[in-house]
């Protein structure tokens, strides 16, 4: 029998095709409608129902490209299941190059939402009842923030096993251990029910290559664990040689004082507490301080920005779980 057709909105999808589906947020002032977009994939056979997403936060960019890439490794005739991607969540913060919304609000504290609700609130709950309510799995792409950057990484509940599990066919350099946090996109999704892998990499506003190349791949092994595609037979898409390394919880080692500042550490970079991960120079060129790490543990993410206020984040540390039988 054929597969039943996919009603979202007011669309259906027919088994094998896709759709793409523009959901009503809100109105300009000029009257012109403000939609989110969503890319409908339904595959002929049965399966789970999946969804990517990006842009939540409007000035993180590289999840956009990576749905735009993976989405044209995907053809429905031959998957199973249901694939619902979102690349640009926050329409309105992309439109207005801002990480937030209009009203400043936060579209990732605002899950999960209400019909009612805030401009943020209504987003959020459309992401609720359109597409995260209908998945068993989700994938959140995400970037650094303004003058930051990720190395690679999923952010997930590793105690979950299923969860880990799917986070380890990613493949990216290091899990996260991460908690939830109240109003978060993960949090609303996990009571929800859903499986939710986060993925950071790279830095705000910029299509850093490494870091889309790396999703693109983490997204189709996570396809392909679920049952949902084949993988091609290209060496990029082979298991990762080594094991992604778990971190547990994490730290920022901050500037000290005001400069000018001098970063050696380079994201995947194991480090032991007290070691140099830079220099503080003042306009005069004189030393200040240096900058040493606080704990052991692997560089995730730095700063790029070279002036700095004291107390300003300058490389976050993640710390390791312990290897079996160390």
């Amino acid at each position: 029998m054929l597969r039943p057709s996919f009603a979202i909105g007011t669309i259906k999808v027919r088994a094998g095709a896709r759709r793409e589906v523009s959901l009503p947020i809100s109105r300009l002032i000029t009257g012109a409608e403000v939609s989110l977009p969503v890319h409908v994939l339904h595959g002929r056979e049965d399966g789970p129902v999946l969804w990517l997403s990006a842009a939540i936060h409007g000035d993180e960019v590289v999840g956009i490209d990576v749905i735009r890439r993976v989405l044209a490794h995907l053809d429905p005739k031959t998957m199973r299941g249901t694939v619902l991607a979102v690349p640009i969540v926050n329409v309105l913060g992309a439109m207005n190059g801002d990480r937030y919304l209009p009203d400043r609000r936060d579209l990732n504290r605002s899950f999960p939402g209400s019909a009612r609700g805030s401009l943020a609130g209504r987003i959020a709950h459309l992401m609720m009842t359109e597409i995260i309510a209908r998945s068993e799995v989700g994938i959140d792409l995400h970037s650094g923030a303004d003058r930051r950057t990720n190395l690679p990484q999923i952010r997930c509940d590793v105690e979950d096993p299923r969860t880990r599990e799917l986070a380890e066919a990613f493949g990216a350099p290091v899990i996260f251990h991460a908690r939830l946090r109240d109003g978060s996109l993960r949090a609303a999704a996990r009571e929800r029910g859903a499986r939710v892998l986060l993925y950071e990499a790279g830095e705000a506003w910029r299509f850093d290559e490494w870091a889309i190349e790396a999703g693109v791949v983490g997204v189709l092994r996570v396809l392909a664990v679920m049952d949902m595609i084949e993988l091609p037979d290209l060496p990029e898409l082979a298991p990762p040689l080594s094991a992604s390394e778990i971190c547990l919880r994490s730290g920022w080692v901050r500037a000290r004082r005001a400069g000018i500042v001098h970063l050696d550490a380079a994201l995947g970079q194991h480090v032991k507490d007290g070691e140099r991960l830079g220099e503080l120079y003042s306009s005069f060129g004189k030393r200040l301080a240096l900058v040493k790490a606080d704990r052991d543990g692997v560089v995730i993410g730095r700063s790029v920005a070279p002036i700095v206020q004291r107390g300003d984040a300058l490389v976050h540390l993640g710390e390791l779980e312990p290897a079996e039988g160390g």
